[in-house]
């Protein structure tokens, strides 16, 4: 049986079983302003990350809701309507946000699907960013593609847009000619350079070596994400490229938040260094603290505590990150929240 088609007969079986979900069966999934309410049951039958998710009942969930810090509001809409049709949108403007939202919750049909109509919609003008999506997230088909149509088209030395030499009459002559300019764009031949570079450099080359400098903007949500992933060299660079260290996402989480949820205590150390807030707030009154209180990462914890972080803060349900270790039988961090 395929991966695709057991999830469809999974996912089948969650809807069967929606009349009997009793109280508790929904949960609100949050990114920014945007709010979609969603059956638990087909949330866990479609995404091992979400059935992992409603399995240790994670903190949000507890009050009802779930923060998506990491995809924004109308991409979560299309992600969760996946999860009931097991259908991919044609909506080629959010292919590549899609494609990564499918890779972090494990939707290999989603992403697939998404990887499809990257390849299907290639042109000079959205080739280097194909590339850069399908080689930073695994898509092997659509960096062939991208590479193959990068090659095929560069003579044309980048980005290029034919616009009209003059104004055509409205009713032009027989010897009146439709000739059109072909307009350069020196900076789109410089990135595709750039992402040859990128796509056969040495295992050994840091990614960011290879690129210029992003927007302000982008280097942090760039931190954020890093931060998440582990990516200390990567976070390293983002920092010292002027990254902001208090970058929030659309729920309110910053870097530190989101290295010390996934426990990442050599990430969260960089960040104290570079004078992240240790008590910073989320928009639903979360620390870096809770995070590593409810998943039990110790050597966080210990981190952030060295770091001043405040033992008492009250999530908007009114719990401590003791109230969290406590709950789910963290007995280290309970000691060393309740030390002195």
């Amino acid at each position: 049986m395929s991966a695709v088609t057991e999830v469809q007969n999974t996912t089948t079986e969650a809807l069967a079983a929606l009349p009997d979900g009793g109280e508790g069966a929904l949960v609100t999934l949050v990114a920014g302003d945007t709010r979609v309410a969603a059956h638990r049951a087909v949330l866990a039958a479609a995404s091992p990350v979400f059935a992992a998710m409603c399995a240790h009942d994670v903190l949000e969930a507890s009050c009802g809701q779930v923060s998506i810090d990491d995809v924004e509001g109308p991409v979560l809409r299309l992600l969760v309507a996946y999860t009931y049709t097991l259908q991919a949108p044609q909506l080629p403007d959010t292919a590549p946000q899609l494609l990564v939202a499918g890779e972090k919750y494990g939707l290999s049909g989603l992403k697939a699907a998404c990887e499809r109509q990257l390849i299907s919609q290639l042109a000079v003008e959205t080739a280097a960013a194909t590339a850069v999506t399908a080689v930073r997230h695994s898509c092997p088909d659509a960096t062939r593609a991208a590479v193959a149509f990068i090659k095929d088209h560069a003579g044309l030395g980048g980005r290029c847009a034919r616009v009209p030499a003059r104004s055509q009459p409205s009713h032009p002559s027989p010897h009146s000619t439709t000739a059109t300019t072909l307009t350069v764009n020196p900076t789109a031949a410089t990135a595709g350079l750039l992402l040859q570079l990128r796509l056969t450099r040495l295992p050994d080359t840091p990614l960011h070596l290879m690129t210029q400098p992003p927007l302000a903007s982008e280097r942090g949500r760039r931190l954020i994400q890093a931060a998440g992933d582990g990516e200390v060299e990567e976070v390293r660079a983002l920092l010292a490229a002027g990254a902001d260290v208090g970058a929030r996402s659309g729920g309110g989480r910053t870097p530190l938040h989101s290295a010390a949820l996934n426990g990442h205590a050599a990430v969260v150390r960089l960040l104290l260094s570079a004078a992240s807030d240790p008590s910073a707030r989320t928009h639903w009154v979360r620390t870096p603290l809770h995070g590593a209180a409810c998943y039990g990462h110790e050597e966080v914890a210990a981190a952030l505590l060295q770091a001043g972080a405040d033992k008492g803060a009250r999530a908007d349900n009114g719990q401590t990150p003791l109230d969290i270790a406590r709950r789910y039988n963290h007995h280290q961090l309970v000691q060393m929240l309740t030390e002195r």
